[in-house]
């Protein structure tokens, strides 16, 4: 099943996320098999990253939560809120991702 984890950020974590960057990467890696999608979040003029948004597919909440709670930039404290909520998958057209 899926699961949608919405980060918000803490003010002023740019340099902290651009620290711990390659880190995350690695941290992600070895989830790989389980994100169906994961990005950064971003202002709207696309000039700063504001959060994470992870999609994983992942059997329980608690796989979801022990995910989260292991995450590189939740353990070095960047995020404010976090979120796990049950995710349906509805409409899919991931080929408008790169539309642009």
């Amino acid at each position: 099943m899926l699961w949608s984890i919405n980060c918000v950020d803490k003010a002023d974590m740019a340099a902290k996320r651009t620290e711990l960057l390659s880190v995350h990467r690695e941290y992600l890696k070895k989830w790989h098999a389980v994100i169906f999608f994961s990005g950064p979040q971003q202002s709207d003029d696309g000039s700063q990253n504001i959060g994470s948004l992870f999609i994983l597919n992942v059997p329980t909440r608690a796989r979801a939560q022990e995910f989260i709670e292991n995450e590189t930039f939740y353990r070095a404290g960047v995020f404010e809120k976090v979120t796990i909520t049950r995710l349906r998958k509805g409409h899919f057209h991931p080929d408008l991702a790169d539309a642009q």
